[in-house]
């Protein structure tokens, strides 16, 4: 019998052809195997029907860890066997299928990491050791299929000893593309901020114990450079403040080990699971009762971003030094993408560190760490990006064409929506420069290139003047592509349906913006969407609320609480004794007072300004200087706190009132905690809205409530909305796959797009 098998899935680079060889040969079989060019990979056989079938059950119950697989095409063919034996042969350019990708960015396997430490290993102490199970894939890869010389490691030819392993089909680094040892292989090296090299045996080490004496190093890891510092000593820590103009923002940590992380924060099983995890992503963990690092940290949160090393290179920063992490932020300068090319740090940090930890690889794709956190059991991704993209989102149904999501303006990803399959790019940010809109294009047409996409049509934000609408359209013209506008909560509902395969939903989607379809400013929506359609129902919403001077009110949330407290209370002298929190002091103060008088200011429905107004109230943030800053800090004042108000909700027709919540909490600053007060906030805000859409969801019909947009990562939030909920007997859905923030908008777009026709 002679038989052709097409794979699809994430089937290239990692270790998959090697897999099938040794497959084939153990049972007898005679052909080949070979990666395509459309990164699905294709296999002859010639044997028996039984011994064939043998070998199709072997592809799906012993794969490779890291592979996935998404569909296998057998095609029988005529005419006699033309093969005696098994071979891995050389890749084909062809394009037949689409929707397979390269595999993410994997961390050093634990096979890896012990001949790393073994003195007799040939690849003792070597930085950039890595197997067929690990290291960098997508960051390296230029075009496909996912051979060598289509990624950067065709710079670094294999001497004697690498081939021998490559050629190898009992090694574990048989056939794998970015094996290297230390003679040939990249290199480390240690330079002055000036890019002057200094001499050093083991410029890894060195680095790691300049770190540990409070030094500022710019460090190269797989997808792009970090600037990392000591995570106990405050003048660096500062000073990287001052040269990221980050007054508050909090930084991740790099954690030496899991004890080391166990020392400073509390891990349970779920978040000790994705530390540990191949992705190895940055995890949100609560502080712990001795908490011992800086408080520059984090400041003023309950909480704490941190990941475990993910490559030889940073095992080995730690070695020889006490410290139980290290700060390792992203290294981008404001709103522009993070820093991948050696003379483009030199030239951009080299003023705000005192060291590069460089080596003499190519990084083809930046890619900056994921952030998530748990809720409860449940994993809430904050960034999907190193580690997960482009690995695909699987949905049930197929889509009835190819769409091309681009996002919204913050927090940005794209999509590529193929047939069941939806492709996130790599985190983005914000796209409101030429550097960050150049990246977002490059990342997506990369994307399309990978996966195969025939491209018809492109979705965007419904935004008229934002920088990826903008981009939207030039590229619909361009390419030919039908022009998709999706309004920002409907996409963020469309996201969770798909992400759940649900068809029908009531949906809550809670943010800090988004252009409403009437013109003005959504975040706290009730939405009634159904799959396959372009369209939605608007149920509720919260209270319309002013915005005293329009943007500036999101950057001050004294404006927004003075807006609204002044429809039921005279304001003027407690604005006044908080006119020191405006820059402009009482000047400002004044102004506002009079802007109160005129009832002009545009209005917003966003939850995310009540929770801003509500933590000025409690004179917990007066000035937000990170997105989200001040529903952060209010979380984390609320986590110590109980409901001490017990609020009923108030609604009014279509709207939850935000008025009486934020007046009562004035009212009761001085006879409550504000942990007790920060806590009724959440508690009245999560069981209303919660209520109200259980109330418009059993109206309707359905039976499912979902909580998406950026305020879904807040736990107590999520938390309550699930009570109230499920207390009525419907089911809950929040994000688990991807961002419930502005980073899955793209998926939601595509989704529309690709299943509601044009």
């Amino acid at each position: 019998m002679r038989v052709k098998v097409n794979v699809t899935g994430i089937v290239q680079g990692v270790g998959f052809r090697p897999f099938v060889f040794r497959t084939a040969v153990r049972l007898g079989l005679a052909g080949y195997v070979r990666n395509r060019g459309d990164a699905g990979v294709e296999i002859l056989l010639e044997g028996s029907d039984e011994t064939i079938k043998q070998f199709l059950q072997s592809l799906i119950d012993k794969k490779p860890p890291q592979a996935q697989i998404h569909s296998i095409q057998k095609t029988p063919l005529s005419g006699k066997n033309e093969y005696q034996t098994f071979t891995i042969v050389k890749s084909s350019e062809q394009l037949e299928q689409s929707g397979s990708v390269v595999p993410p960015d994997s961390a050093i396997c634990n096979d890896c990491l012990r001949e790393l430490r073994d003195p007799n290993d040939p690849r003792f102490d070597y930085f950039f050791i890595t197997c067929v199970n690990c290291g960098p894939r997508f960051t390296i890869i230029e075009r496909l299929p996912y051979d060598r010389e289509n990624t950067t490691m065709r710079e670094f030819p294999l001497c004697g000893f690498c081939k021998q392993e490559y050629e190898n089909p009992e090694n574990r680094r048989f056939h794998a593309q970015t094996v290297a040892c230390p003679g040939c292989g990249p290199k480390a090296y240690l330079t002055s901020n000036r890019g002057e090299l200094i001499e050093a045996k083991d410029p890894v080490r060195e680095a790691g114990r300049l770190l540990s004496e409070g030094s500022v190093v710019a460090v190269k890891g797989y997808g792009g450079f970090h600037i990392a510092t000591s995570a106990i000593k405050e003048p660096p820590l500062l000073r990287l403040r001052e040269s990221k103009n980050r007054h508050a923002k909090p930084f991740a940590l790099m954690a030496k080990s899991l004890e080391a992380a166990k020392s400073f924060a509390e891990v349970n099983s779920k978040e000790q699971d994705l530390l540990t995890s191949p992705a190895r992503p940055i995890v949100l963990l609560n502080k712990n009762s001795i908490y011992n690092l800086s408080d520059q940290i984090a400041p003023d949160l309950h909480n704490v971003g941190v990941m475990l090393p993910y490559s030889g290179m940073h095992y080995m920063l730690f070695d020889g030094i006490p410290d139980a992490a290290f700060v390792m932020t992203s290294a981008n300068p404001a709103n522009q993408p993070m820093v991948k090319d050696n003379d483009e740090a030199l030239k951009i940090l080299g003023d705000s560190v005192d060291y590069f930890l460089f080596h003499n690889r190519q990084i083809a794709q930046r890619c900056d760490d994921s952030v998530t956190r748990v809720h409860g059991s449940r994993n809430a991704f904050v960034r999907r990006c190193r580690g997960y993209a482009p690995a695909p989102i699987m949905l049930r149904q197929t889509a009835k064409h190819c769409v091309v999501g681009l996002g919204g303006e913050l927090n940005n990803t794209s999509c590529v929506l193929n047939s069941d399959k939806a492709f996130l790019s790599q985190h983005i940010g914000d796209v409101e420069n030429v550097e960050t809109r150049r990246f977002l294009q490059q990342a997506t047409e990369h994307l399309i290139r990978l996966t195969n996409s025939k491209v018809e049509a492109i979705a965007c934000d419904l935004h008229p003047k934002f920088t990826t609408t903008n981009l939207a359209r030039e590229l619909a013209e361009k390419n030919g592509w039908k022009l998709i506008q999706v309004q920002h909560h409907h996409a963020h509902v469309a996201a969770l349906m798909a992400e759940h395969y649900v068809d029908e939903i009531v949906g809550i989607a809670c943010d800090g913006y988004g252009f409403g379809v009437d013109g003005s400013a959504w975040g706290g929506e009730i939405l009634h969407c159904t799959r396959g359609s372009a369209g939605f129902r608007r149920l509720g919403y919260l209270e319309p609320q002013p915005l005293l001077g329009g943007d500036v009110a999101t950057r001050y949330p004294l404006r927004i609480a003075a807006g609204i407290l002044n429809k039921e209370i005279n304001v003027d002298d407690w604005l006044m004794h908080q006119a020191d929190s405006f820059p402009h002091g009482e000047t400002e103060a004044n102004l506002i007072l009079s802007q109160l008088k005129t009832q002009s200011a545009p209005k917003t429905t966003s939850l995310g300004r009540i929770l801003d107004a509500a933590a000025a109230i409690l004179g917990i943030c007066y000035e937000r200087t990170y997105e989200g800053e001040a529903a952060m800090k209010l979380e984390s004042v609320a986590v110590k706190g109980k409901d001490a108000l017990g609020l009923a909700s108030v609604i009014c027709g279509k709207a939850l009132d935000t008025t009486q919540l934020l007046v009562s909490v004035f009212e009761n600053k001085d006879k409550f905690s504000k942990a007790d007060l920060a806590y009724s906030v959440h508690a009245y805000l999560a069981k209303g809205l919660a209520a109200l859409a259980v109330e418009k969801a059993v109206g309707c019909g359905v039976g499912t409530v979902g909580f998406t947009g950026g305020a879904a990562v807040n736990a107590l939030l999520a938390k309550l909305m699930r009570e109230t909920v499920e207390a009525e007997g419907l089911r809950f859905l929040v994000h688990e796959s991807v961002p419930s923030g502005d980073g899955g908008i793209s998926l939601g777009q595509a989704v529309v797009g690709g299943f509601g026709g044009f």
